[in-house]
């Protein structure tokens, strides 16, 4: 079915093969608050612009705990966030329940590991780990807590924690985050739009998708 309007209609024989690259990491809480604004983006894409998604690995992998002055900065965040994009919340509890590391590495190799079970598991690993990390006050972190989501989401929890701690998924972690350096996107999250002639960057709107598709229009169209 076509998700487009009818003002999109030309860019189906314009760029078949036009790609929009989402760069992001699953415990990055710009990325929670622009989850429902993405979705309506997503929507609303013609259907000849395929959408790929790629790991961002904002911080790697560490058993140290967070310094007080990072949990003051990322909670300002979270409040920052509850103030800019209407309708997204936050659980404090987890700055209480939890020992905070500044390690997303373990999170976003779950999504890479969950993914090799099924490629719809990529979104719905992500999705886990952003609630049980912004709703649930659980520790995306920690390797308990992935697994634990794995079996939540239908995952072979087995073959999951397996698979977590394997070189392949590593590597996999390491080469996604180079293609997306490499693209330009050097924060999260990013949108980025890959033509025949290279890759543009697309100004994320935490609350309007309409301005991202319009600038989506303007490069296709270019």
């Amino acid at each position: 079915m076509f998700r487009g309007g009818p003002d999109w209609c030309p860019l189906i024989h314009w760029h078949m093969n036009a790609r929009l690259y989402y760069v992001h990491d699953p415990m990055c809480s710009w990325c929670w608050g622009f989850e429902k604004t993405r979705e309506r983006l997503l929507e609303k894409l013609p259907p000849s612009i395929e959408v790929v998604r790629l790991l961002g690995g904002l911080a790697p992998d560490s058993q140290e705990p967070m310094p007080r002055q990072m949990r003051d900065y990322l909670q300002q965040t979270w409040h920052r966030i509850e103030q800019r994009i209407p309708g997204t919340s936050f659980n404090f509890d987890f700055w209480q329940r939890c020992e905070p590391r500044r390690s997303t590495w373990p999170a976003c190799r779950a999504v890479i590991a969950a993914r090799r079970q099924g490629s719809r598991y990529d979104e719905l690993m992500t999705r886990a780990i952003q609630e049980a990390y912004y709703r649930r006050a659980m520790n995306p972190s920690d390797e308990d807590t992935l697994v634990t989501l794995a079996g939540e989401i239908g995952l072979d929890q087995e073959r999951f924690q397996k698979e977590l701690q394997s070189p392949a998924v590593q590597e996999q972690l390491e080469s996604e985050m180079q293609k997306g350096r490499a693209m330009g996107a050097t924060s999260f999250p990013s949108l980025v739009l890959e033509r025949d002639d290279g890759f543009r960057p697309v100004p994320v709107n935490y609350t309007d998708e309409e301005a991202m598709l319009e600038a989506i229009r303007k490069v296709t169209e270019g």
